[in-house]
């Protein structure tokens, strides 16, 4: 984040509108959702928009106005500039509307975005005579339907396609049905939707996305993609063909195109032509696709299920040497549960599957439960979850048990049967992985407690947890060094001795350079291990609290997610934050 929105989140806290947690509530919002500051500000209704707005007129001195009531917008300074300069528009969440006493101003709904007045100054100094730029404050969504309004509707699909080369992206049918093989093609009307979805697909592989979503609204559609964690909007695309866009999904995702009222799940397999730089291949991708119904349409998000681009090497993962170690110990026992724990998308199926890749060799018989199966790895017997078949996690465990198994993943622990057939596994002589969605190491003995597994069963099978988050890496070619005095340093949770041995922390270039994402490339792990030990079993079984593990557990080593995190910052890896925003204080 910027100098400028550290500002004003700061001067909210100071004069009494936010306390310091609603403030790192809005950073982490603002973030996640990759959305404007003062945008964030307002969602969180922790402050009225009214107020919000009042605050930075008087604070910042910004002119507030309402777009859709300017009637000088100069048509000669808009028109031209916006069709060469939208993805910096929308970067910015700005635009140039008019030129007043030597001013160009600039409508935003984020004019804390310095940076953005001089690239705009340089962009539009070919076409207005100007002397200096400034901002003119707007309302979010005035400024979304008045580019919508002021400049008509978005290029044509045949205009989008056209501008980008058809590079042979098609859809690999699975085989025939009741209702025949899946066509490439669709009739001649609708072959620029045909190669709208094809080039949207094939550039999501390309750029390393592990999600698209494509989204209707009242007057425009929009595509995002999920790139290293965040989402983007990548393209957009008139509303009118949201219909078209949405059937062909569902035609190619083997879905019911004439049911629009329930959400419906499918999957795709594609082939996309890719260069390593040596020769061109065809990859061969799966995608999960699911439909929401809403306001506006039939919202559609798609994961990328790539198997080859999962990195399984141990080392790259993030550990520290001492995590390293405590997980390949655990992995070395002949039984016990590893348990990895973590919200969704924090990458605790590759960190299972490193795993199992150590542990997969000829005298070894691996079976997973898994829903979906994201990552295929020859020598492990991978087993998808049909829950209307009735092929549940916890009808697959007992299968396995009578197939000789010396280790056992089960994709999630979602109820007491599938977790008490786990525990059953792991205190018998097998080696049992698996999953929970808890935010901490001790909070996942908690749950299982919650969920009704007695107290000395957890206390003799669980052997390791892994809590886990996803932080965005800093690109070395471009990053930023940032200072901090040493009272802010002990503040953000550095020790004396840590700032003694000394710390350079680095932010993100916001402009990124040509090998990253506005200054972040891939992700790395955060990491907090909890090792049961013969006090902490104890402790469990005496009935103690997730507060009274994680302060014995620390007692005994533990890093917990915070402190991992900071020590990924001093290190120069990622910044403080995407730490502060992925880890809880």
């Amino acid at each position: 984040m910027g100098e400028q929105k550290l500002d004003l989140l700061t001067a909210l806290v100071e004069k009494g509108f936010l306390s310091k947690e609603k403030a790192l509530d809005i950073l982490a919002k603002k973030e996640n959702n990759d959305i404007p500051v003062i945008s964030a500000i307002v969602d969180s209704k922790y402050i009225s928009a009214d107020n919000v707005q009042s605050f930075i007129e008087e604070y910042y001195g910004f002119t507030y106005c309402m777009l859709l009531d300017l009637k000088s917008a100069d048509p000669t300074i808009v028109d031209p500039m916006y069709k060469e300069n939208k993805e910096l528009i929308f970067k910015y969440h700005a635009l140039p509307i008019f030129v007043k006493d030597n001013v160009l101003l600039i409508a935003s709904p984020n004019p804390l975005e310095r940076e953005a007045l001089e690239i705009f100054k340089v962009r539009y100094s070919s076409s207005a005579k100007f002397n200096s730029a400034d901002y003119l404050l707007v309302n979010e969504k005035d400024f979304q339907e008045f580019i919508s309004k002021l400049l008509g509707d978005n290029d044509s699909l045949e205009d989008i396609v056209k501008s980008n080369n058809d590079d042979g992206t098609n859809v690999i049918p699975d085989g025939p049905d009741d209702n025949g093989p899946i066509s490439t093609k669709s009739n001649e009307d609708d072959e620029p939707v045909v190669k709208f979805v094809n080039l949207m697909l094939a550039e999501a592989v390309k750029r390393g996305a592990s999600d698209l979503h494509f989204e209707p609204y009242e007057k425009r559609y929009r595509v995002r993609f999920r790139l290293d964690g965040v989402l983007q909007e990548i393209q957009s695309a008139p509303i009118s063909d949201a219909p078209k866009i949405t059937a062909r999904i569902k035609v190619i995702s083997k879905l019911d195109i004439a049911e629009k009222r329930i959400p419906q799940d499918g999957r795709i397999k594609i082939s996309v032509p890719l260069n390593d730089g040596r020769k061109t291949f065809n990859k061969i991708i799966d995608l999960r696709v699911n439909t929401l119904p809403t306001l506006w349409g039939e919202k559609i998000v798609m994961r990328i299920l790539d198997s080859s681009a999962a990195n399984l090497d141990i080392d790259k993962l993030g550990f520290e040497d001492e995590q390293k170690k405590k997980y390949l110990d655990a992995l070395a026992q002949p039984q016990g549960m590893i348990l990895v724990t973590g919200p969704t998308g924090s990458g605790k199926t590759v960190t299972l599957y490193t795993g199992l890749r150590i542990l997969n060799t000829p005298e070894v018989n691996i079976s997973t439960a898994e829903d979906p199966v994201e990552i295929n790895l020859e020598g492990i017997n991978q087993v998808q979850i049909n829950n209307k078949a009735g092929l549940t996690f916890a009808s697959a465990l007992r299968s396995f048990l009578r197939q000789d198994p010396d280790v056992v993943m089960v994709g999630e622990i979602r109820d007491l049967e599938t977790a008490e057939i786990a525990i059953k596994a792991a205190q018998t002589g097998h080696l049992v992985l698996s999953t929970l969605h808890t935010n901490s190491a001790p909070e996942t003995l908690t749950r299982l407690l919650n969920m009704g597994v007695p107290s000395y069963n957890i206390a003799s099978s669980v052997s390791l947890i892994i809590a886990q988050r996803l932080g965005r890496r800093l690109c070395e070619k471009c990053k930023i060094p940032e200072h901090y005095t040493e009272q802010q340093l002990l503040n953000i949770g550095y020790t004396q001795e840590d700032i003694q041995a000394g710390i350079t922390i680095y932010s993100a270039n916001p402009e990124g350079c040509e090998y990253c994402n506005k200054g972040y490339k891939g992700r790395v792990g955060i990491y907090e291990i909890f090792k049961m030990t013969n006090t902490l079993a104890q402790i469990i079984m005496e009935g103690g609290n997730s507060l009274q593990i994680a302060e014995q557990a620390e007692k005994e080593g533990m890093v917990p997610l915070r402190k991992s995190g900071l020590k990924k910052v001093a290190q120069g890896v990622t910044s403080l934050k995407e730490i502060l925003s992925v880890t809880q204080g």
